[in-house]
């Protein structure tokens, strides 16, 4: 089993930066990916960005070029680097952690950009 703990959500304006993070702990052998999901009020959880075991990473269209994903291997921790933040960013942010047949999610982390 692994454990997820979330950091770094908040309130900010827009136009301003947030760091989330994610630890993983327990069950870390395997993993294929980690990586952020988010869900706004009234809509479905949409994928923002992962990193995979090798390193190369994906990111939603809506925020690439805004946000930067990275991960420290030696701690299990996956950062995204959120810059340029806009009021449709809005959301609980979800850490993920893919292996090959299943996906576990953290807790979520609130993230509220106010115009």
């Amino acid at each position: 089993q692994v454990q997820l703990v979330e950091s770094g959500g908040g309130l900010v304006q827009a136009g301003e930066s947030l760091r989330l993070s994610c630890a993983a702990s327990g069950s870390i052998f395997s993993i294929n990916a980690m990586g952020w999901y988010r869900q706004a009020p009234g809509k479905q959880r949409e994928f923002v960005a992962r990193i995979i075991s090798g390193g190369s990473t994906n990111y939603a269209t809506s925020v690439k070029g805004r946000f930067t994903i990275s991960g420290d291997h030696a701690k299990s921790t996956v950062y995204m680097q959120m810059n340029s933040l806009k009021p449709e960013d809005t959301a609980i942010y979800y850490c993920s952690v893919e292996y090959t047949n299943r996906q576990v999610w953290g807790q979520g982390t609130q993230v509220t950009v106010a115009s």
